[in-house]
């Protein structure tokens, strides 16, 4: 299989959206280039007294709008690349989803199954040492979430030694993807997945595309493929089952299966608990290459793993009339053409994705306003709304049960606030990059995404009054 770059073809994508836009080439090359790259090596004791060399990065690529935002990956395959490439995208889905932070981006070059979970701490620990000590983390300054490999858990870490070494009052505010207990807010765990669900919906509701598709509006009835059942393919597959698709090939590390009848998300996921596979799940069968559900028969192919998962190699047998890329950079530019020429519909990344940050976003604001959501008004407004209902009731001879009460009465708490947050940003997104299609009668709307961002970035620049 070919090699690819994956900053290289983020650039690509780029440069390809930057010739729509008015800016200077010169404003062009800062909004595209990373700020700063931050490459640490340090040691960690292993629990049988050796020693190990553990290398990491931090990047932040834009600084036009303070903090920056980005997860902490952790995985083998990490690399200086990666990184910088993972950090511009985050300034890109940042500037989309009208979230004001700049893009970052950690890494820990590490396998988390070789490591116990007290070396995972000191490995975490140090990692936020090594990013105190050079200023790259801090509420206003940079602030880490989780990312592929890594959690609330490692979160929670991240904070507490924060706090052991600062003396802020914002505390909370440097990481998020926090424990509920040290400051996180409810919705975050399926955030990056509800807002991949959000999106395909509002995909499917477009009739000129969907007509051109050959398919019907909405979401039910359609068939889907995910692949990677971890947190974001699992809850993108979960709502899009509750609203009526039908979810028919799965791919995971062990291999992939494919059933055109359906597969129960909820009995599969069960499945693999127990036996450690997905592989031999039901009337399922078993596809020879574990890469063979990307080229499954569906309407919709969800690669929620890892990137350059469709390539040149691969983009011609793909079957999927909608690409949901729910994972960061899944399709290289050149499959990206191949897939377009096909007349396949592409959900780019950089909006994708971004219900993670929208919802981390919701967290940093929870934690430097140091106010849960909800705790002001939940209360006065059911109060107000059984008021309502109380001078319903004597207009009319409709009496309200005391369940009917609790359910038509109901303040909106934390989840409830975030989840309709997330669902408005979504959808405004997903209207302005449509409106930036068709005004420059663009074929794709991965371009689409790129000049929508590229323009807002570049404003903030322009209006920084930093260039002479």
């Amino acid at each position: 299989m070919s090699t690819y770059k994956f900053y290289e073809q983020v650039n690509k994508n780029f440069d390809k959206a930057a010739v729509y836009t008015r800016f200077d080439k010169g404003l062009l090359a800062q909004i595209k280039i990373c700020n700063t790259v931050y490459h640490v090596t340090f040691p960690v004791r292993r629990d049988d007294g050796r020693i190990d060399v553990i290398e990491g990065w931090r990047v932040e690529h834009s600084q036009h709008k303070l903090p920056t935002k980005g997860g902490i990956r952790y995985s083998h395959k990490v690399d200086e690349d990666e990184t910088m490439a993972l950090a511009a995208l985050m300034s890109y889905k940042c500037a989309l989803v009208d979230v004001p932070f700049g893009g970052a981006k950690g890494g820990v070059k590490i396998s988390t199954r070789d490591y116990s979970e007290s070396e995972l701490e000191r490995i975490t620990r140090r990692y936020t040492y090594e990013l105190i000590k050079k200023g790259f983390i801090g509420p206003g300054v940079d602030v880490p979430a989780p990312d592929y490999g890594t959690g609330a858990r490692e979160m929670g870490w991240i904070l507490d030694t924060y706090r052991q070494m600062k003396d802020d009052i914002n505390a909370e505010g440097c990481v998020t993807g926090k424990p509920i207990q040290q400051g996180g807010i409810r919705g975050r765990t399926e955030a990056t997945g509800r807002g991949v669900y959000f999106g395909i919906r509002e995909a499917c509701n477009i009739k000129e595309d969907m007509k051109a598709l050959g398919l019907e509006t909405g979401v039910e009835g359609k068939t889907f493929v995910v692949q990677g059942l971890g947190n974001v393919g699992y809850h993108a597959a979960k709502y899009l089952t509750e609203a009526g698709a039908k979810m028919v090939g799965v791919a995971e590390m062990e291999g992939s299966i494919y059933d055109e009848d359906g597969i129960d998300l909820e009995k599969l996921v069960q499945f693999r608990k127990e036996t450690g596979s997905i592989i031999g799940f039901g009337g399922s069968k078993e596809l020879p290459n574990r890469s063979d559900a990307l080229i499954a028969e569906c309407d919709i192919l969800i690669p929620a793993a890892l990137e350059s998962q469709i390539t040149g190699d691969n983009a011609h047998a793909v079957k999927a009339k909608i690409i949901a890329e729910a994972a960061n950079g899944p399709t290289t530019s050149d499959a990206h053409e191949i897939l377009k020429e096909r007349g396949a519909l592409i959900l780019p990344d950089t909006y994708l994705n971004a219900g993670g940050v929208v919802v981390s976003y919701f967290e940093w604001l929870k934690d430097i306003q140091h106010v849960r959501y909800g705790r002001m008004s939940k209360r006065y407004d059911e109060t107000s709304y059984k008021k309502i209902l109380k001078v319903i009731e004597g207009l009319s001879d409709r009496k309200f049960t005391e369940e009917e009460l609790g359910d038509l009465a109901k303040g909106a708490d934390e989840y409830d606030l975030v989840d309709s947050g997330l669902e408005e940003t979504m959808i405004t997104a997903y209207q302005q990059i449509v409106d930036i299609r068709r005004e420059h009668n663009l074929t794709d709307l991965r371009t689409a995404a790129f000049i929508n961002a590229i323009n807002k970035i570049g404003i903030m620049y322009e209006q920084m009054g930093i260039f002479p």
